[in-house]
């Protein structure tokens, strides 16, 4: 069967990743691309305008507003993108007979686990960014629409700005980097999750009202042991000193430990996702193509 699948967010890391991953897979769906600049979610009447105007099967949001320090400062405007336009999406994805999957991230737990995450585990986020996109959550399962809330974490790609890429420019222009030793988690590279979304899509057997999935590559580290990594692969002289959160204040508080129990996802897509290092290795022929 061909889909008519839209993606939303398409100029951001995820958004540019699932459009790669669909051309390099060769997969034969009808793909629409929009971004705020074309499609604002925000507005209620422009987003029914523009469903009643054509047919669309699947929708993957990725727009988000992910300024997580920002958002301190703007909780209005965090909460209007990641949970009433989340909100309008499930609304009308529950009118059009369209299936949703909706990105959500770690920063919805507070980091206090020892042991990883579960799909079903007590959220109680504790930055406004974190709260914005649980509130975009429980907007999605009270909408009781057909669809998928995949939570990720320490998102990075050739696209956009992220850690890897932030870790790369600043190696190459100073002789040290220090980076926090006491916030776990796992990274995730964009492009695995794009891959898993599709394939996600390709199976079918798709759930009715809303599940909740969690998606990052295998393995726990700190963002120090990351930073240490990305600068070893790149071949970069740079030491990488390892400093405390205290020694790092943020407006917004971060996840001391955020990972995530994957057996969920991993059953239902029917593979074991890569490790962080693998998928970081294979980032790095990348490197030359990386917008800087």
């Amino acid at each position: 069967m061909i889909y008519t699948i839209l993606i939303l967010g398409s100029k951001g890391q995820l958004g540019r990743c699932l459009i790669d991953q669909a051309k390099q897979k060769k997969i034969n769906h009808r793909f629409i691309t929009k971004d705020i600049d074309e499609l604002d979610i925000t507005k209620k009447e422009e987003l029914e305008r523009f469903f009643s105007e054509g047919s669309i099967d699947i929708i993957i949001n990725c727009a988000a507003y992910t300024a997580v320090d920002k958002a301190e400062e703007e909780p209005d405007l965090a909460f209007l993108i990641n949970e009433t336009a989340t909100s309008y999406l499930a609304e009308v994805a529950l009118r059009h007979h369209c299936y949703l999957f909706h990105i959500s991230t770690d920063y919805v737990f507070d980091g206090e686990a020892t042991s990883p995450y579960k799909p079903d585990d007590i959220t109680h986020p504790q930055s406004v960014y974190g709260k914005s996109k649980r509130a975009g959550e429980e907007a999605m399962i009270a909408a009781n629409c057909d669809g998928a809330i995949i939570r990720t974490s320490w998102l990075y790609s050739q696209y956009g700005h992220n850690f890897v890429k932030t870790m790369l420019r600043i190696g190459r222009e100073n002789t040290e980097l220090r980076v926090v030793n006491d916030q776990y988690g796992s990274p995730t590279n964009a492009n695995d999750l794009a891959a898993a979304i599709l394939q996600m899509v390709e199976l079918g057997n798709r759930n009715r009202g809303t599940e909740i999935y969690h998606f990052s590559n295998r393995g726990i580290i700190s963002w120090y042991d990351f930073a240490k990594e990305i600068i070893t692969l790149a071949g970069y002289e740079t030491r990488v000193t390892p400093v405390s959160t205290a020694e790092y204040p943020t407006k917004a508080k971060r996840p001391c430990y955020s990972a995530f129990d994957l057996r969920k996802i991993e059953l239902f897509l029917g593979y074991s996702i890569p490790s962080w290092d693998e998928s970081l290795k294979k980032y790095f022929p990348l490197v030359d193509y990386i917008e800087k």
